[in-house]
């Protein structure tokens, strides 16, 4: 596969399903879109290694995986058509490859059941399966100060708290709870249960305005990155931010169904962005 072939391919992986990460994706130059569409595929592809049960062997595929990533690396020429695009967009934006490896760890910890006990073990969490991400796009975007690295870090801790508290309920049915242990026992809540329920709407206002710290906490990040890459910055956390504004208004309602941030509003957080 040519490496515009494997570009084409990774834009059709994010068109269908980055379904936040997309839209900040079209506010930028076409050959920072399309590095975008290639580490998004290579993440999507590692997510669902660890989701799809219907994998014989899941662990060994994700230490395939892991093998495949570093012969690609190491200009092997891989089967996998992520690859060609996937090492274009490495090499031309100059990232770390321990991002990557990172993110493999990251979602090789999702393979079996999974209780979070700590915030301090959450946050290790939330590095290795978000955090690394954005490390690795502000390459993408550009930035000239090491400042931007710890705030980018931050920005993913403040994005994967959105999607803990959003897929409660999704993560619970595969056996996983991340939200930690020492704050259900704080407001005295069952994370079996989820009860008694107005202590669940305590806890989950709790960690919502843990994210909310997140997010204060890197918003210089914006000022960092390449002045052509900031609508797309703040498009990326204007979304988020929504995300996580539709669960408070919900009053954490999340156990009933999925909160999500419909098309129009996306649509408007870009058009701010692009005037602001």
């Amino acid at each position: 596969m040519t490496v515009q072939e494997s570009y084409t391919w990774c834009e059709g992986v994010a068109r269908s399903q980055a379904k936040n990460f997309y839209y900040s994706f079209l506010l930028l130059s076409k050959p920072q879109r399309r590095a975008m569409c290639a580490i998004y595929a290579f993440m999507r592809y590692c997510d669902d290694l660890s989701d799809d049960e219907g994998i014989p062997d899941r662990p060994a595929a994700i230490s395939r995986w892991r093998s495949d990533l570093g012969a690609a690396l190491a200009g092997g020429a891989g089967d996998h058509a992520v690859w060609p695009a996937f090492i274009d967009a490495v090499t031309r934006y100059q990232i770390p490859q321990q991002y990557f490896y990172e993110m493999i760890e990251g979602v090789s910890s999702d393979l079996g059941p999974r209780r979070i006990r700590t915030f301090g073990e959450l946050y290790d969490y939330c590095y290795h399966v978000a955090s690394v991400v954005g490390l690795t796009i502000i390459h993408i975007f550009g930035f000239e100060s090491q400042e931007a690295l710890p705030l980018a870090e931050k920005c993913g801790i403040a994005f994967q708290l959105t999607n803990i508290l959003r897929d409660v309920r999704e993560d619970a049915a595969k056996d996983r709870t991340y939200l930690p242990a020492e704050d259900f026992a704080r407001f005295e809540v069952s994370p079996e249960t989820f009860e008694p329920r107005e202590r669940f709407q305590q806890l989950m206002k709790f960690e919502a305005q843990r994210a909310r710290e997140y997010y204060r906490e890197s918003g210089p990040l914006v000022g960092l990155i390449d002045a052509r890459s900031r609508a797309s910055m703040r498009a990326l956390i204007g979304i988020y931010s929504r995300l996580l504004d539709r669960i408070v208004a919900s009053n954490y309602d999340v156990l009933a169904r999925r909160v999500r941030v419909p098309t129009w509003e996306k649509l408007w957080v870009l058009l701010r962005s692009v005037a602001a």
